[in-house]
């Protein structure tokens, strides 16, 4: 399977030849193979819309079909779950068979149907659409420059995933610090106000301060595939290999390939 994937990644690098079309992220014989691909599409408005879509392909593929992760500058995150939804339904017609370019090819020419469906969906229920934008579980995943105040920190930080009712993982990888955490979106978004407005750390100095350097790389509604986490851990792990595999035993392993290895730049 990893011979009909090589093969495949291939063809599309020939395909999409362009600077920065197609980016390989990740290949592993045992974990499969990541890749970005982006393309130009024609909306309704006959504008372009810059299309970013990330594959997963598992070492089982195409018997499995890939994980995909869509992004645009020109699109609302709802937009981009929408097109996410309607290529994996496709994916599922073209089990046992290479399926990327027929993807892509079938987005090309869909894409202004599947906005235009879900800006009608959007208009029609909107309030309902708002609620239901925060039911459910959520998942971020943070990245924290440093800790000096270590000890400290950690004790803080597992205080307020406590108080708040959150799982997930507080993780050290080298220099790399990320936190993942999981539950009711308010609560995720009190968690953030906490972690810049309290003096958690300490500067060059030793004086108390607060947390300036923390970003928001992800944040994303628990789907199926996603482990839900029971308890809020925290965890070191020696390489990149050790990281990588947490986040593949949490169905996260686009997460991982799209966001963590730019760290290490």
């Amino acid at each position: 399977m990893a011979a009909l994937a090589r093969e495949e990644l291939s063809a599309l690098a020939a395909i999409y030849c362009e600077p920065g079309a197609c980016e390989v992220l990740a290949a592993s014989e045992t974990h499969g193979f990541t890749f970005r691909i982006q393309i130009s599409v024609k909306e309704l408005l006959d504008t372009d819309v810059l299309l970013k879509l990330l594959f997963h392909l598992p070492v089982n593929y195409p018997s499995a079909i890939p994980d995909i992760s869509v992004s645009s500058d020109q699109l609302t995150r709802a937009q981009c779950m929408d097109v996410k939804d309607k290529l994996l339904e496709q994916a599922k017609k073209h089990l046992s068979e290479p399926m990327v370019h027929d993807l892509i090819l079938w987005i090309q020419q869909h894409l202004k149907y599947v906005i235009k469906q879900s800006a009608t969906v959007c208009n029609e229920n909107t309030l309902s659409k708002e609620a239901s934008a925060e039911d459910g579980i959520w998942m971020f995943l943070l990245h924290l420059d440093h800790m000096r105040a270590k000890a400290k920190y950690i004790k803080t930080v597992e205080k307020w995933a406590s108080d708040l009712r959150l799982t997930g993982r507080l993780m050290f990888m080298g220099k790399i610090i990320l936190i993942l955490l999981q539950g009711d979106r308010n609560n995720i978004k009190e968690y953030l106000i906490l972690q810049k407005t309290s003096k958690v750390d300490v500067d060059s100095s030793g004086k108390k301060c607060k947390e300036k350097m923390i970003s928001v790389l992800c944040e994303t509604k628990v789907q199926s595939q996603h482990k839900r986490f029971q308890t809020f851990e925290v965890k070191e792990y020696s390489t990149l290999d050790e990281l990588q595999k947490e986040f593949e035993t949490a169905g996260l392993t686009t997460l991982f390939s799209e966001f963590v290895p730019p760290l290490l730049k």
